[in-house]
Protein backbone atom coordinates (compact mmCIF):
# COMPACT_ATOMS: atom_id res chain seq x y z
CA UNK A 1 0.00 0.00 0.00
CA UNK A 2 1.43 3.44 -0.83
CA UNK A 3 1.72 6.05 1.86
CA UNK A 4 -1.14 8.45 0.46
CA UNK A 5 -3.68 5.51 0.47
CA UNK A 6 -2.58 4.87 4.58
CA UNK A 7 -2.97 8.16 5.14
CA UNK A 8 -6.51 8.76 3.05
CA UNK A 9 -7.73 5.95 5.24
CA UNK A 10 -6.43 7.04 8.72
CA UNK A 11 -7.67 10.76 7.69
CA UNK A 12 -11.52 8.93 7.12
CA UNK A 13 -11.08 7.11 9.96
CA UNK A 14 -10.78 10.13 12.26
CA UNK A 15 -13.64 12.09 10.46
CA UNK A 16 -15.93 9.31 10.94
CA UNK A 17 -14.79 9.33 14.76
CA UNK A 18 -15.51 12.30 15.04
CA UNK A 19 -19.17 11.70 14.61
CA UNK A 20 -18.90 9.28 17.49
CA UNK A 21 -21.12 9.94 20.66
CA UNK A 22 -19.19 7.70 22.42
CA UNK A 23 -16.33 10.10 21.63
CA UNK A 24 -18.22 13.43 21.92
CA UNK A 25 -20.69 12.62 24.90
CA UNK A 26 -18.79 9.40 26.55
CA UNK A 27 -20.66 6.59 28.19
CA UNK A 28 -21.46 8.29 31.59
CA UNK A 29 -24.21 10.91 32.41
CA UNK A 30 -24.88 12.96 35.72
CA UNK A 31 -28.18 13.30 36.68
CA UNK A 32 -29.63 15.98 39.01
CA UNK A 33 -32.78 15.45 41.06
CA UNK A 34 -35.18 18.38 42.56
CA UNK A 35 -37.47 17.66 44.50
CA UNK A 36 -40.58 20.60 45.64
CA UNK A 37 -40.22 20.56 48.75
CA UNK A 38 -36.06 19.90 48.94
CA UNK A 39 -34.87 17.54 51.77
CA UNK A 40 -35.73 14.03 50.03
CA UNK A 41 -34.16 10.98 49.19
CA UNK A 42 -34.14 8.75 46.20
CA UNK A 43 -32.62 5.89 45.08
CA UNK A 44 -32.05 5.40 41.57
CA UNK A 45 -31.96 2.05 40.14
CA UNK A 46 -32.82 -0.18 36.76
CA UNK A 47 -33.18 -3.84 35.54
CA UNK A 48 -29.29 -4.43 36.21
CA UNK A 49 -29.14 -3.19 40.04
CA UNK A 50 -29.54 0.53 42.07
CA UNK A 51 -27.63 3.23 40.31
CA UNK A 52 -27.15 5.28 43.01
CA UNK A 53 -28.59 7.30 45.83
CA UNK A 54 -28.85 11.14 46.98
CA UNK A 55 -29.65 11.48 50.83
CA UNK A 56 -31.26 14.86 50.41
CA UNK A 57 -32.43 16.96 47.22
CA UNK A 58 -31.18 18.40 45.73
CA UNK A 59 -28.43 16.26 44.61
CA UNK A 60 -26.66 14.42 41.54
CA UNK A 61 -25.81 10.68 40.71
CA UNK A 62 -23.41 9.95 37.73
CA UNK A 63 -24.56 6.72 35.90
CA UNK A 64 -23.25 4.57 33.05
CA UNK A 65 -25.81 4.93 29.54
CA UNK A 66 -27.69 1.83 28.49
CA UNK A 67 -31.15 1.45 26.78
CA UNK A 68 -32.86 1.12 29.71
CA UNK A 69 -34.83 3.06 32.02
CA UNK A 70 -34.53 4.29 35.45
CA UNK A 71 -36.74 4.31 38.29
CA UNK A 72 -36.31 7.12 40.80
CA UNK A 73 -37.84 6.74 43.94
CA UNK A 74 -37.99 9.98 46.37
CA UNK A 75 -39.19 9.64 50.09
CA UNK A 76 -39.68 12.28 52.44
CA UNK A 77 -41.61 12.53 55.85
CA UNK A 78 -44.87 14.02 55.18
CA UNK A 79 -45.22 12.93 52.12
CA UNK A 80 -46.05 10.61 49.48
CA UNK A 81 -43.63 8.55 47.86
CA UNK A 82 -42.50 9.90 44.21
CA UNK A 83 -41.76 8.15 41.84
CA UNK A 84 -40.41 9.45 38.07
CA UNK A 85 -39.29 7.42 35.14
CA UNK A 86 -36.49 8.37 33.28
CA UNK A 87 -36.36 6.88 29.76
CA UNK A 88 -33.55 6.04 27.53
CA UNK A 89 -33.52 7.88 24.59
CA UNK A 90 -31.14 8.46 21.47
CA UNK A 91 -28.30 10.51 21.72
CA UNK A 92 -28.43 12.70 18.44
CA UNK A 93 -25.16 11.75 17.39
CA UNK A 94 -26.62 8.86 16.31
CA UNK A 95 -27.73 9.94 13.61
CA UNK A 96 -24.13 11.33 12.59
CA UNK A 97 -22.95 7.93 13.29
CA UNK A 98 -25.11 6.16 10.78
CA UNK A 99 -24.52 9.37 8.14
CA UNK A 100 -20.58 9.55 8.14
CA UNK A 101 -19.58 6.18 9.30
CA UNK A 102 -22.16 4.05 7.16
CA UNK A 103 -23.18 3.00 11.02
CA UNK A 104 -20.06 1.04 12.21
CA UNK A 105 -19.70 4.47 14.51
CA UNK A 106 -23.08 3.95 15.53
CA UNK A 107 -22.44 -0.24 16.31
CA UNK A 108 -19.48 0.87 18.67
CA UNK A 109 -21.64 3.52 20.03
CA UNK A 110 -24.52 0.63 20.53
CA UNK A 111 -22.40 -1.48 22.51
CA UNK A 112 -20.74 0.74 25.07
CA UNK A 113 -24.60 2.59 26.02
CA UNK A 114 -22.67 6.26 24.58
CA UNK A 115 -25.82 6.54 21.59
CA UNK A 116 -28.34 6.70 24.63
CA UNK A 117 -29.11 9.46 26.78
CA UNK A 118 -31.33 10.60 30.38
CA UNK A 119 -33.67 13.74 31.04
CA UNK A 120 -30.39 15.37 32.58
CA UNK A 121 -32.68 16.93 35.32
CA UNK A 122 -35.50 15.80 37.34
CA UNK A 123 -37.56 17.70 39.33
CA UNK A 124 -40.43 16.00 41.20
CA UNK A 125 -43.13 17.65 42.86
CA UNK A 126 -43.71 15.95 46.59
CA UNK A 127 -47.53 14.98 47.46
CA UNK A 128 -48.09 15.92 51.05
CA UNK A 129 -49.70 13.07 53.08
CA UNK A 130 -53.27 12.98 53.80
CA UNK A 131 -54.13 12.70 57.50
CA UNK A 132 -55.96 9.34 58.61
CA UNK A 133 -59.66 9.52 57.81
CA UNK A 134 -61.43 9.38 60.49
CA UNK A 135 -63.64 7.16 61.86
CA UNK A 136 -67.27 7.54 60.90
CA UNK A 137 -69.35 8.88 63.52
CA UNK A 138 -71.50 6.27 65.31
CA UNK A 139 -74.99 6.41 64.67
CA UNK A 140 -77.28 8.73 67.03
CA UNK A 141 -78.81 6.51 69.45
CA UNK A 142 -82.55 5.91 69.14
CA UNK A 143 -84.77 8.58 70.31
CA UNK A 144 -86.06 7.15 73.82
CA UNK A 145 -90.04 6.10 73.91
CA UNK A 146 -92.30 8.51 75.95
Amino acid sequence: MSRKLIAAALAAGVLCLGGCASVTSGIHQQITVNTNPAGASCVLDRKDGQLGAISSTPGSVTVRKTKNDINIVCNKDGYQQATYLNHSGVEEMTVGNVIIGGGIGWAIDSSTGSDNKYTAVVNITMIPATAQTAAPASAPAPAAAK
